[in-house]
């Protein structure tokens, strides 16, 4: 740092400005709000929501209902709830096999099981929030290096601006420049599948149906999204070998719609279209210690998760939640924001439910892509059971919907 240099002093800086991060910005200024307590507060992001920003691409995402009660007591899901798209029924099923069941919201007396919402659109609305509170917003910036100290943590960006912050909270995904600098471990997983993500419409209302589908190359899920200009539209996620995924990228559009409702059949009619074709390399990564000096991983940066049960934003969620609730603790007992007594009981309190949760989706991975006879038959008439006795039904639910405390596993 040069002499003519100034260094800008925070509380906390927040790494990276997608759904995690700029959720964990307004929650946290709803805190400072409540508490009547000064927090100064920087988001770092290196690109306005836009078609080319990472975390506000083409994808969607399912909100679960217990996510939405936690968005919602952070004030923003009201800002947000125009968008998004209920998910009144699941349908779950096994390809060539007759095990299946259903999830109804009416049955746990709720008006749905989540939301489904557009990232790009997510993403625009929760920028236009963040101008509106006492945040500072450095974007576009880019994380150049981070330092550890004492008392606080030193974060260049790549314009030359440097900030300090008691408390570092990396939000800042898969490649986290912030785990690399620190050179800490991430345990990796590779499932050997490609997520192929698009946008379908449907020649007939999808009804708030959504759709998981267990297929000899992988799940796939269908989810329910708002209409076009009167045309009714699902998002898709098909997981598939590479090679496989490859040509599902390249090929036309006709073969691409013919090979989905070949692999998905007709329950939620005729694919008649398809947007732009989207692939992700589905690998499932972890922290052990999502923690370091002064330092709180969360969401991506943290773990990333297969979409085979949508928990991935959900799980990041309860990441922030618990963030916030070690803030307000802190600020409320005059502690050390950034100390070891606060990055401790985050990782504490997040062991259990994330241990729990990224062992729960490896556990549905392997036995839904395995076509050994024992487990087949075995997933299926669990698939039956469900169908056969509702009430086998409320833990499934209450996990598909999120029903966990933010700092424990499920009761």
């Amino acid at each position: 740092m040069t002499a003519s240099q100034t260094t800008v002093d925070f509380d906390i800086a927040i790494v990276g400005g997608a759904m995690a991060g700029a959720t964990l910005a307004l929650g946290l200024a709803k805190l400072a709000q409540e508490l009547k307590r000064p927090l100064k507060v920087a988001l770092i992001e290196a690109s306005r929501p836009g078609g080319l920003h990472p975390g506000f691409d083409a994808r969607s995402i399912a909100i679960a209902q217990g996510s939405i009660f936690e968005l919602t007591r952070l004030g923003i899901w009201p800002e947000l709830a125009h968008l998004g798209t209920p998910i009144g029924n699941i349908h779950v099923s096994d390809r060539g096999h007759f095990g299946m069941t259903t999830l109804n919201a009416s049955d746990f007396h709720l008006p749905y099981l989540g939301q489904v919402v557009e990232l790009e659109r997510v993403g625009a609305a929760l920028f236009e929030l963040l101008e509106k509170q006492q945040i500072s917003l450095y974007c576009p910036a880019k994380l150049a290096s981070i330092r550890a100290d004492i008392d606080a943590n030193y974060l260049l960006l790549d314009d030359g601006r440097e900030l300090s912050a008691k408390l570092v909270v990396a939000a800042d995904g898969l490649n986290s420049v912030v785990r690399r600098d620190f050179a800490l471990p991430l345990e990796q997983v590779d499932f050997e599948q490609v997520a192929v993500v698009a946008n379908i419409g449907i020649d007939k209302p999808h009804g708030q149906w959504a759709y998981e589908r267990f297929t000899d190359s992988g799940p796939l899920a269908l989810l329910p999204m708002a209409n076009v200009d009167g045309q009714a539209r699902m998002s898709l996620v098909w997981a598939l070998s590479p090679a496989m995924a490859q040509q599902m990228l390249t090929c036309s559009k006709s073969t691409f719609l013919a090979s989905l409702q070949q692999a998905f059949g007709y329950r939620s009619g005729q694919f008649i279209e398809v947007g732009e074709r989207h692939a992700y390399p589905l690998k499932l990564s972890s922290m052990p210690r999502p923690i370091y000096q002064r330092t709180l991983f969360i969401g991506n940066a943290a773990q990333t998760l297969h979409p085979i049960a949508g928990q991935g934003f959900n799980l990041g969620l309860r990441d922030l939640v618990c963030v916030i609730d070690a803030v307000r603790g802190a600020l409320l007992a005059g502690d050390d924001l950034g100390g070891a007594k606060l990055t401790h009981h985050y990782l504490a309190q997040r062991s259990q439910d994330r241990a729990s949760t990224i062992n729960n989706v490896e556990f549905l991975v392997r036995g839904f892509s395995n076509q050994h006879w024992p487990l087949v038959a075995g997933r299926n008439i669990g698939l039956r059971l469900l169908s056969w006795c509702p009430p086998l039904k409320t833990p499934i639910a209450r996990q598909a919907m999120g029903w966990k405390s933010p700092t424990t596993s499920a009761s």
